[in-house]
């Protein structure tokens, strides 16, 4: 039991049973024991029940986490100046995947305006239709002039394009799967069901696929980690990379994300992994803590991401901690601008707040790199 989580309302226990009867059909079909990816993938992702998939407050105050761009206006500022010569150059678009609440749309628009960058098009790749709703309301609400610009895909777009793909604390809610190292060797973690019907975790051996995976990622350093030892690797970065890019034909991409360089995300003392939920505002290590009601993300292996970009046709272009990609891209002049703006104190205080958030080591600044990559046309 959770004593220190907050109870769901009866509609949301009833909504996340829903789910957890899905995820036990899927159980029974895989002979009892069922994938953490693919777990995880359901939990997020089913159709209408799935955490991304339904309904529920996710970002800000009201949900269970916030994120760079609901804090303020800062981080999208900056990240427009970032953009800014890249539109220029191309004449091209904007991609953003996994949209979110839709605030870093309207304040990157509502920034390119007045840089004079304005995209041809933002399109926003966004499957959820509750969340196409909330995003296109507050387009509507903050920037109503330029609500022409924005389009909604189904699917990374088919056609050639130019311009900037932006994926904000996307890539950490990849469905990843997770492994565990024991003095007998490597298992596969899944699910299963208890005799009480309750989900519960599972250690099976593991498959050829994610022992290939495990060999090619940690070479000898395998031997080298703790028995036990459990920590996570996503399979389905490379394909999905190459899939949401393929059709750029000149531009860049930035991805911004929490993670570590390979070393140190599968060090000897991160022993239980990276694998953390996000319920309510509150950090929990749980994934079978009411399914559909939470948010399951692992942190990034940035090695994996920049080895799926290079096969992927890109170059690196980049590697900064959030902290120093902000600073190098005017963080000085867009806080100084607003401060003298601001209407009062206390508005002075929070746009303090925000750029201390965005900024401190302890906070965003340094959990948080920004990557980017660039494909000449």
């Amino acid at each position: 039991m959770h004593t220190d989580l907050p109870e769901p309302d009866a509609d949301a226990r009833a909504h996340s049973e829903r789910l957890a009867a899905l995820i036990r059909g899927e159980i029974a079909a895989a002979g009892g024991a069922l994938d953490f990816g693919r777990y995880m993938e359901l939990a997020l992702y089913a159709p209408g029940l799935g955490y991304y998939s339904a309904g529920a407050a996710k970002f800000g105050a009201d949900g269970d986490f916030i994120t760079a761009p609901e804090l303020g206006f800062v981080f999208a500022r900056c990240l427009a100046r970032a953009l800014a010569p890249t539109l220029r150059d191309s004449r091209g678009d904007i991609l953003e995947l996994g949209p979110g609440s839709g605030a870093l749309a309207a304040e990157l628009l509502l920034e390119l305006e007045r840089l004079g960058a304005l995209p041809g098009r933002y399109r926003l790749l966004e499957r959820s239709a509750d969340l196409r709703e909330r995003q296109r309301a507050l387009v509507l609400q903050r920037c109503p002039h330029l609500e022409k610009l924005a389009e909604w895909l189904d699917a990374p777009p088919q056609q050639p394009w130019r311009g900037a793909i932006v994926a904000n604390e996307v890539i950490d809610a990849l469905p990843v799967r997770r492994f565990a190292l024991r003095a007998e060797g490597l298992h596969a973690c899944a699910i299963g069901v208890d005799a009480g019907g309750r989900l519960v975790e599972r250690e099976i051996p593991a498959d050829a696929s994610l022992t290939r995976a495990l060999t090619a990622v940690l070479g000898a350093r395998i031997d080298a980690l703790p028995r036990p030892y459990r920590s996570e690797v996503c399979l389905s970065l490379a394909p999905w990379f190459a899939e949401v890019t393929r059709s750029l034909e000149q531009g860049g991409a930035w991805f911004i994300d929490y993670g570590y360089a390979r070393d140190e995300y599968y060090a000897r003392e991160r022993r239980e992994g990276t694998l953390r939920c996000h319920y309510r505002h509150r950090a929990h290590d749980d994934p079978l803590f009411w399914p559909g009601l939470q948010d399951i993300t692992a942190w990034v292996d940035f090695d994996a991401l920049t080895t799926a970009a290079i096969a992927a046709g890109f170059k690196p272009d980049g590697n900064l901690t959030q902290a120093v990609f902000l600073i190098r891209h005017d963080l000085d002049s867009v806080f100084g601008e607003a401060f003298a703006l601001a209407p009062d104190e206390a508005a002075k205080y929070r746009l303090a707040q925000e750029v201390k958030r965005l900024t401190l080591p302890g906070e965003m600044g340094e959990r948080f790199r920004v990557l980017q990559f660039r494909r000449a046309g």
